[in-house]
């Protein structure tokens, strides 16, 4: 599961890629679902770092009132299920965040934390999008591949998302890829010691919260 993440640097994948396009863009440090954020994804052909909303939307879909059930793709059914198998095969890219945040505990009292790389450089998730065509316009939104989560976040939670290293972000991106049996491999969990955590404020529970402050350490001064 992902639900909230952090978008304020994004310069490994804009030195890995160099997307023709960088707009004007302000970070999150709490993106949630159905906010714009940037992604990288094949654009006429070319890589562009692009503004998308948060909950896939499917072609097909009569409205929009099911995006936020689906934030997140599973990589157990992906393959299976009508709302994600095609962007699968022709539309991926890859989402960057600092980290992401999950809660841990029991109804009534769970606590963030904030997780990202141990290495402090950008995490490029998994993603897969969608075009829909709205009464207002067409709508371009994302959602994040999920599968098992490694050593770390079992302490925290049963799920995680992709994190692809840099070496696969070419085949995660490449157009000629159609099989997904070609990059089954790559929706796995991170390896082991690929991530940090430590518990932060409650706040970053209400969506419409904002700030730096969102991913300082409980009773610490400093961020990450």
């Amino acid at each position: 599961m992902c639900a909230r993440f952090v978008f304020s640097n994004s310069q490994l994948l804009w030195g890995h890629f160099q997307p023709e396009l960088l707009p004007e863009f302000d970070g999150s440090y709490n993106v949630a679902p159905t906010d714009y954020t940037l992604v990288v994804r094949y654009f006429e052909k070319k890589l562009r770092m692009w503004p998308m909303r948060w909950g896939l939307i499917p072609g097909w879909a009569k409205d929009d009132s099911n995006a936020t059930k689906c934030i997140n793709a599973r990589v157990e059914t992906i393959t299976e299920k009508p709302s994600f198998r095609g962007a699968l095969k022709y539309r991926r890219c890859i989402v960057p965040a600092d980290g992401f945040y999950e809660w841990q505990g029991i109804k009534g009292y769970k606590q963030p934390y904030f997780i990202f790389r141990s290495d402090r450089n950008t995490l490029g998730i998994a993603g897969i999008w969608e075009e829909w065509e709205s009464p207002a316009g067409t709508v371009e939104s994302f959602a994040i591949l999920t599968t098992d989560a490694n050593r770390e976040m079992s302490d925290v939670h049963d799920r995680m998302p992709v994190i692809l290293e840099e070496r696969y972000f070419d085949l995660w991106m490449d157009q000629g890829v159609t099989d997904a049996a070609q990059i089954q491999g790559l929706m796995r969990p991170a390896a082991d010691g690929t991530l940090s955590m430590y518990p932060v404020g409650k706040e970053v529970g209400n969506p419409r919260a904002s700030g730096e402050q969102l991913i300082l350490r409980v009773g610490g001064t400093k961020l990450f």
